[in-house]
């Protein structure tokens, strides 16, 4: 079953809109790797890169706050990962990677 499945490392970098304020950006990172951990992933590690520019305008921002978030999952939950991102307001792009085995 699916069960068997082995966790899987992946890297997922987000750009969040500069117009998130500081406590928000923290808020919405956070919720991020809750919404990892409370589906059974492990958070590795997150990085926060800051505000860097864009290379190309994104929703008329030029610019956006890079993190960068290393975790183990199962394929499944990357999935649901995937739809919380494209459905969120404040995540302007994200790149889901499997990470080298």
């Amino acid at each position: 079953g699916t069960e068997d499945i082995p966790q899987r490392g992946y890297e997922l970098v987000m750009v969040i809109s500069p117009e998130v304020a500081d406590e928000q950006l923290e808020a919405k990172v956070d919720e991020v790797s809750r919404f990892i951990t409370e589906r059974g992933g492990v958070i590795a590690s997150v990085e926060q890169w800051g505000k860097r520019k864009l290379a190309y305008p994104i929703k008329s921002f030029t610019e956006g706050n890079y993190v960068l978030s290393r975790f183990d999952s199962k394929p499944s939950l990357c999935k649901q990962l995937e739809t919380s991102l494209q459905i969120s307001e404040d995540v302007l792009r994200y790149l889901l990677i499997r990470s080298g085995d």
